[in-house]
């Protein structure tokens, strides 16, 4: 079946584990994670629209998150220590993504790949919309240090030290506001959360 394996390629996500070099008390793979990431996009979007005069496209952006890990199915998840420990490693790896976003590619009819190519592809002129995947991408790691914190798991306390300033240093007034109002409810119980009649 030449060309028509993109699909049952995605599909593979979900045996794909994030947080390799860390001891989970639950497994968080980049199908879930993708979720994740493309809700706050979405979200930080609409925070951008609504608190900030952005004219943000949401439903764009949270297109972009949704596929905004689909490499690893065939580089793995690189951990960000690694990724990021020398500029050589970095731009070897963002080479390495792209090979494989070309790859998967290859792996739709060509009529269809124009459809995809932008969204596998980061576009030098969606960086604006790329920000807010970016940004998504670091509250979802966020959120997860916190969840593990929760379950006792003490291995994520320096880890959450770490994802919390790089959000806070990114200097976007949405990912702040996103911190500011929603992160919060990630640490109460379902008992806290849920509204009660």
């Amino acid at each position: 079946m030449e060309n028509k394996n993109f699909f049952a390629m995605l599909s593979r996500m979900k045996y794909i584990n994030r947080w390799g070099l860390m001891r989970n008390t639950i497994n968080e793979n980049i199908a879930e994670h993708s979720l994740d990431v493309a809700v706050i996009a979405h979200g930080l979007a609409v925070i951008s629209n609504v608190y900030f005069d952005g004219d943000v496209d949401p439903e764009r952006v949270a297109m972009l998150a949704l596929f905004h890990d689909t490499t690893e199915i065939i580089t793995g998840d690189m951990p960000t220590p690694i990724k990021y420990f020398a500029p050589e490693i970095k731009t070897a790896y963002k080479n390495v993504e792209k090979i494989a976003a070309n790859q998967l590619l290859n792996e739709l009819p060509e009529e269809m790949r124009p459809f995809y190519k932008d969204i596998l592809l980061e576009e030098e002129n969606e960086k604006k919309l790329w920000k807010f995947v970016k940004a998504a991408d670091k509250i979802s790691a966020l959120i997860k240090c916190i969840e593990e914190k929760r379950m006792g798991n003490m291995d994520f306390m320096q880890a959450e030290k770490a994802t919390l300033k790089a959000v806070r240093d990114m200097k976007m007034k949405e990912a702040d506001y996103f911190l500011d109002n929603f992160l919060p409810a990630y640490s109460l119980t379902l008992d806290d959360t849920v509204i009660k009649g």
